[in-house]
């Protein structure tokens, strides 16, 4: 099973716009987002596309029931606090905006941790566990949008870049 990864939006519809596109053509059923989506209407482009979000609040999401209230209106789209644990095609998944929130041993429980707030896209394995930030969607700081497509069945990550 094929998964959009994607973190640090901070509103720039026309990257968020293009990497639905992207996850869409590449067959991706869901996006999981690391946070900082900022405003509510940052998931337009999702929920336009009938692309389920799977996601965690940031430190910038300023307004979450304004984005809980958007996510409502996609289908299958669910927005938990961070960080929020869960399995997916039989891996279990830690969705964490800031990695500084968790200790070492909460990351050694799941297969996979993904995970945004540098802004740096990175994939490590730490024993038996996948890290993963897919960088900056909204290239602000580094100016390279990045999102990442991850195979639940390989572990293999795919970095996308605008």
């Amino acid at each position: 099973m094929l998964v959009g990864l994607i973190a640090d939006t901070h509103d720039r519809l026309p990257a968020i716009k293009d990497f639905v596109k992207l996850f869409a053509e590449r067959g991706a059923p869901i996006v999981m987002h690391a946070g900082d989506y900022c405003a509510p209407f940052s998931l337009n482009p999702f929920i336009e596309a009938n692309l389920p979000v799977l996601g965690i609040f940031g430190r910038n999401d300023g307004d979450p029931e304004g984005l809980k209230a958007y996510a409502s209106a996609g289908m299958g789209t669910e927005l938990y606090e961070s960080p929020h644990s869960f399995e997916v095609n039989g891996s279990r998944i830690l969705l964490v905006h800031d990695l500084g929130e968790v200790n070492k041993r909460s990351i050694e429980a799941h297969d996979i941790v993904v995970h945004g707030l540098t802004h740096r896209q990175e994939t490590v394995s730490r024993g038996k566990t996948l890290l993963i930030n897919p960088g900056e969607a909204c290239g602000w700081l580094s100016g390279r949008c990045t999102a990442a497509l991850l195979d639940l069945d390989t572990k293999q990550v795919e970095i996308l870049s605008l």
